[in-house]
């Protein structure tokens, strides 16, 4: 039996993919990205042990309101494809359950670890991160060419995306980066939603209780009016931006 490192689970969450979720945050990630909120899960070796079947069985437990709402398990991270063994059985055995399976990656993956996977994915919600490579390379540590690989994949597969980007003031809303997403989303033909997300600093005192220095600190949350003027960027290339506020 595969056992998965899990940093926490959320039972009832509802941000990330449709309806009410189990969410699986897992631990491990090979992005260095500045703004991470969730800074405690990039350890490895961190986290608690579970089997596929301790985790289905406890997500039965909300099967009814997962039916109802129209949700399922998401697994996030972290990086939730840095433990695809794991993955592989737990999606198999959700959808043998009739449950919506949800995988929630930065992209940066080799197709052929992800695959197996992806056998049992209903939806993908896909971060892309930067998409100018040397500023890919210095907000996350890697670069974007793996994201866009998946992204491409999934189309051919015909699997369903929600593509994701934070939006940082200073850093991810240049021209040049909004342009080069909406050019990009919009050769894509599984795109169910496109989600500009505003940058918070939410997460900054998890760096703090760590000891570890917080690049970004002197960059200010994002603003409705920043999510605007993005907006009107990326929908020039006719791709609609969701706003979860209308």
């Amino acid at each position: 039996m595969v056992k998965g490192r899990v940093h926490s689970i959320e039972t009832f969450g509802t941000v990330d993919g449709p309806g009410i979720r189990y969410i699986l945050f897992l631990q491990g990630c090979p992005l260095r990205c500045k703004y991470c909120h969730n800074r405690d899960t990039w350890d490895t070796k961190g986290g608690k042990e579970y089997t596929t079947d301790e985790i289905i069985n406890q997500a039965l437990k909300y099967s009814s309101y997962m039916k109802f709402s129209g949700g399922g398990i998401t697994a996030s991270g972290g990086e939730s494809t840095l433990q695809p063994e794991f993955l592989t059985e737990l999606f198999a055995k959700a959808k043998k359950n009739g449950i919506h399976t949800c995988l929630d990656t930065s992209g940066f993956v080799n197709i052929d670890t992800v695959d197996p996977i992806l056998d049992n994915t209903d939806l993908v919600l896909l971060d892309l991160k930067h998409m100018v490579e040397e500023k890919s390379k210095d907000l996350t540590g890697v670069g974007v060419e793996k994201s866009l690989k998946l992204a491409n994949h999934l189309a051919e597969r015909n699997i369903p995306v929600w593509i994701r980007h934070v939006l940082v003031p200073g850093v991810t809303d240049d021209i040049e980066n909004l342009e080069k997403l909406g050019k990009f989303v919009s050769t894509l033909n599984n795109v169910e939603r496109f989600e500009l997300l505003p940058y918070h600093t939410l997460g900054v005192h998890k760096w703090e209780n760590m000891g570890i220095d917080y690049e970004l600190k002197d960059i200010e949350n994002a603003t409705d009016e920043d999510i605007e003027k993005a907006t009107k960027v990326i929908e020039q290339f006719g791709v609609k931006v969701f706003n979860k506020s209308k």
